[in-house]
């Protein structure tokens, strides 16, 4: 049993070892760890037996998880990507969450709430999750199809209309009075809320488009990693901090132009790398915090009200978005794809109930309508996808990257294992001698860069053996591993040895210990930076040194 005198280091412990636990078993089912991390939630919560963790000190590292979440959503925010496809997504999410909200408020009149109550409550079913959509794109290598792209679009509408839900509703709420809004009062409050938005956001783009890229480079030309991988941190809880403190506006609305304001800066990507172990441990925190707050006993009280929250997510939301895009000129596939991306709820429909029920806006019913919406539509969410991949024909449902331009028989094309620092410098280097080279990136942003070196570009995880498959590496002449993460990185190089038995691997490695895990996996070289580095110097000294002459003394 934890030891109740540190309840900090309880809750963080029981709470990451328990989502692990429920996280593995929800990957092996298939379906998002997501789902595993609520549910961890609710086994240490107040409602179920057993350990309950200290429900104030799981909202404050609830709230350090959506800083960092919502600086991952303005780090990778793209005007250019959104105006890309901005025709449909724009007008088709304002209507899609329009349509949602609308049936949000009936059922929510229905129930009791109340308009206030039931347009909160239709706007956190609203928005899809952004975890969950991306993966399930990424798995069907739709992200760089028109496809991906529309639904990607739609998400980030859908996010920009929940940053500025997140910014009127306290505004709403002050302007309440007894069940019903002053005119006046409204009119103030809203005006006083957007002056304080505008003068931060003001600030953010005459200092912080200057100070924070500039900080950034400053820590970058240090050479030290952790000191750039604290100046991101500090960026993200600093801007989101001073935002609440100066200017009166939300931790999530700061952290969000924090992101934006450094999205521009050439270190951006650097920075999302760099933010995403913390990011990733205080995110599950977040869900975790979230699942304790969830009444399971709502499944009892209310079958049917969970039943029509669902419906909404599910049937609802994807019968407007189908409708919409079909009304926009796009074809079959593409309207069921996009329908069964946005068919679930997640990240922001948790941050909005949540502050609808501090506000008093929500009653809590609400909130475990909510949740119980949310995990359902995602256990639901891989089904819907399974039906649509059975209505399309498999080269609609799947598209395959056109395959490479036969090699000569003399030699074979070289595979490139990520795009990122070290990877960029070698893919320049090989395409530039003529070599036919194919890319293996996760990243878009990395994707969309080796595309242009004139690299053919495989979308997904190297690790998985259906990507590396793609590949052919049975008819390459050598595989560069170029990703720092040893265990992924691992994966990649045996898998490799197993494809081929004859295949040169050349692997990076960060440390002593990775460079004997590789090369005992089967890495034909690997080469570790400092050692590297500390050979040229060498070289270069000795090589001096042996044809200058002794100084005199």
């Amino acid at each position: 049993m934890p030891d109740h005198s540190t309840p900090l280091i309880a809750t963080i412990v029981v709470g990451l070892g328990l989502a692990f636990a429920f996280g593995l078993v929800a990957q092996r089912l298939r379906v998002s760890p997501l789902v595993g991390y609520l549910l961890a939630g609710v086994a240490v919560g107040p409602f179920t037996p057993g350990f309950v963790a200290d429900a104030a000190l799981a909202g404050e590292l609830a709230e350090i998880g959506i800083i960092l979440l919502m600086f991952a959503v303005g780090l990778h925010f793209s005007w250019r990507d959104l105006m890309s496809v901005g025709a449909i997504a724009v007008p088709g999410a304002i209507v899609q969450i329009g349509v949602a909200t609308m049936l949000g408020l009936g059922l929510a009149l229905l129930l009791g709430w109340g308009v206030v109550a039931g347009l909160v409550f239709g706007l956190a079913l609203s928005v899809a999750s952004t975890v969950v959509l991306v993966r399930a794109l990424q798995e069907r290598r739709l992200m760089d199809t028109e496809r991906g792209r529309i639904a990607v679009g739609w998400l980030v509408v859908e996010d920009l209309a929940m940053v500025l839900a997140l910014v009127l509703l306290p505004a709403l709420a002050g302007a309440t009075m007894a069940g019903s809004v002053a005119p006046g009062n409204l009119l103030v409050t809203l005006a006083i809320t957007f002056g304080k938005v505008a003068l931060f956001g003001a600030a953010m783009l005459v200092v912080g488009r200057r100070a924070i890229p500039w900080l950034l480079h400053y820590v970058a030309h240090t050479g030290s990693r952790e000191l750039f991988r604290l100046a991101v941190y500090v960026i993200a809880l600093g801007v989101a901090f001073g935002a609440a403190k100066l200017f009166g506006v939300s931790f999530a609305l700061g952290a969000f132009f924090a992101g934006m304001v450094l999205s521009e800066s050439k270190l951006s990507q650097r920075a999302a790398e760099e933010a995403l172990p913390l990011r990733d441990a205080f995110a599950v925190l977040f869900f975790v915090s979230v699942g304790m707050l969830f009444d399971p006993g709502v499944l009892l009280r209310d079958p049917l009200g969970v039943v029509a929250a669902v419906l909404i997510i599910v049937v609802g939301k994807s019968v407007a978005a189908y409708g919409i895009v079909r009304a926009f000129g796009h074809g079959h596939a593409t309207a069921l794809t996009i329908s069964a991306s946005l068919a679930q709820i997640g990240e922001f429909s948790f941050i909005l109930a949540g502050l609808g029920v501090a506000l008093g806006m929500l009653p809590a019913e609400g909130r475990d309508l909510v949740l119980a919406g949310a995990i359902l539509s995602i256990l639901v969410n891989p089904v819907l996808f399974f039906a649509v991949d059975k209505r399309l024909p498999a080269a609609v449902r799947s598209p395959v990257p056109p395959p490479a331009a036969p090699a000569p028989a003399e030699s074979g094309h070289e595979v490139l294992v990520g795009y990122g620092r070290v990877g960029a410098l070698v893919g320049k280097r090989l395409s530039a001698a003529g070599r036919k080279l194919v890319v293996i990136e996760a990243g878009e942003d990395a994707a969309e860069a080796a595309r242009r070196d004139g690299a053919r570009v495989i979308i997904g995880n190297a690790a998985d053996p259906e990507v590396l498959a793609e590949a052919e590496l049975g008819k390459a002449r050598r595989i560069f591993v170029a990703i720092p993460e040893a265990f992924e990185a691992g994966q990649v190089v045996q898998q490799a040895r197993a494809i081929s038995p004859d295949l040169e691997i050349l692997a990076r490695a960060e440390s002593e210990e990775a460079v004997e895990h590789l090369t005992r996996l089967g890495a034909t070289l690997t080469v570790m930076g400092e050692r590297e580095i500390a050979h040229r110097m060498l070289e270069r000294a000795l090589a001096r040194g042996a044809h200058r002459p002794a100084a005199a003394h």
